[in-house]
């Protein structure tokens, strides 16, 4: 048998300075460890199983001589019922690590999904409006909380507020989160039901989106406005106005003709070709420059430091916002991409151009058999004829209800 050592008291214990390790009796295998520094612990000493172990109680006095005899005892409990003290506290930090390494926010787990699809979407923009959609909506109400606690009341708090008002917008918003949600229980931060998925979920709290939103058109100029407003904004001198006049003028959108460069534009044929990577339908998109869009683009001032055809002030692409606060400083319902459609309604209301020629100047994608015919040959003259028709239209301002002669189809 093991020698029982004699057990001593809280006097005795308090001069144990010598360095070593001092045997204190009451329990088999307690003892007070003395170091060198003269820091001292309290240690039990014992085997489970066929292993010896050096169990540590705690520093001492930190813990008393009574507190460390009763926490050795209750040690030999749980080894007498065939736990391994050693083995279920280094259970318990893993448990207790695994269980850190889950706790991710939602707003972490937001930009570390983006920051894991980005690469695969083809659309550099669709990372952006991802992160300013979430960014607005949803981290100021469940950013801050652990993906595991996210309930659907918590995406309703993100939702509900905007489901009538940007229906679109609170749409694509639940999707994101939910795409989010799914991405974390894959990863294991997360488990159970998605609470942002649709179908037998919130679809039956929110009404239907295609029931709900209300379908706004971009504010378009009315066609006979358009002489008007020309003479004042080539009235304005800056880069900004020139590129709405040639958004204006070739029918593009905005961010095609913000992103123009030089190198798309033959001014000797007057075509600009925009690549397909920065068209919506992903196809090269010919557009034929008009007489009038060839002498702005030949006004315009060139520095082989900058390829951009219409830059910002530092050299970087103008945004829409820009665009747009010309419009907001004369006070016009309109906006940039509305008058693509006033070039859609003159085209339809006021010439005999086909509608189908229209379109393809528009780069909507081809219908029927017939548009698509005008898509294989791309008639390029014949939407350079229409182009300066548009053009001359537009240069010449007119009194209200004026009628225009229709023009003969080129």
């Amino acid at each position: 048998m093991p020698k029982i050592a004699k057990e001593l008291g809280a006097l005795a214990v308090s001069r144990l300075t010598q360095p070593g390790l001092h045997m204190v009796g009451g329990v088999a295998g307690l003892a007070l460890q003395v170091t060198a520094t003269n820091a001292r612990s309290w240690i039990l000493r014992v085997m489970v199983g066929a292993k010896r172990r050096e169990i540590g109680l705690g520093a001492y006095p930190a813990v008393s001589l009574k507190a460390a005899r009763e926490a050795a005892k209750a040690k030999r409990d749980e080894i007498a019922a065939g736990v391994d003290p050693v083995l279920a506290q280094k259970e318990r930090n893993s448990l207790l690590r695994a269980s850190q390494a889950r706790e991710i926010t939602f707003e972490e787990a937001a930009k570390r999904f983006i920051d894991a699809k980005e690469a695969a979407w083809s659309n550099s923009k669709h990372a952006e409006q991802w992160r300013n959609t979430l960014a607005t909506y949803a981290y100021p109400v469940m950013g801050k909380l652990q993906v595991g606690h996210i309930n659907r009341e918590h995406v309703l708090a993100v939702l509900e507020p905007i489901w009538r008002t940007k229906t679109e917008t609170a749409s694509r918003l639940r999707g994101r989160i939910e795409s989010v949600l799914d991405w974390s229980r894959v990863k294991g931060y997360s488990s159970g039901d998605n609470p942002a998925t649709w179908r037998g979920n919130l679809d039956k709290l929110l009404s239907a989106p295609n029931k709900t939103k209300r379908v706004r058109n971009h504010p378009a100029m009315p066609i006979d406005d358009m002489g008007v407003f020309m003479v004042a904004l080539r009235a304005m001198d800056t880069h900004a106005a020139r590129c709405l006049e040639f958004s204006i003028l070739t029918a593009a959108r905005s961010g095609e003709v913000r992103g123009a460069t030089w190198a798309e534009i033959d001014l000797d044929k007057a075509v600009w070709r925009v690549p397909a990577e920065r068209m919506k339908a992903k196809k090269e998109h010919r557009v034929p420059l008009s007489d009038v869009a060839v002498a702005l683009l030949k006004a315009m001032p060139r520095s082989d430091a900058c390829s951009l055809v219409f830059p910002s002030p530092t050299g970087k692409t103008l945004s829409d916002m820009t665009l747009l606060a010309i419009l907001r400083r004369a006070n016009l319902d309109a906006t940039p991409h509305g008058f693509r459609s006033t070039f859609r309604d003159w085209a339809g209301e006021r010439t005999n151009y086909p509608r189908e020629l229209a379109e393809v100047a528009l780069a909507h994608v081809k219908g029927d058999e017939s548009e698509a015919a005008y898509w294989r040959g791309d008639v390029l003259e014949r939407r350079r004829c229409m182009m300066n028709d548009w053009a001359a239209f537009i240069a010449t301002p007119m009194a209200k209800g004026a009628v225009i002669p229709m023009q003969e189809m080129a």
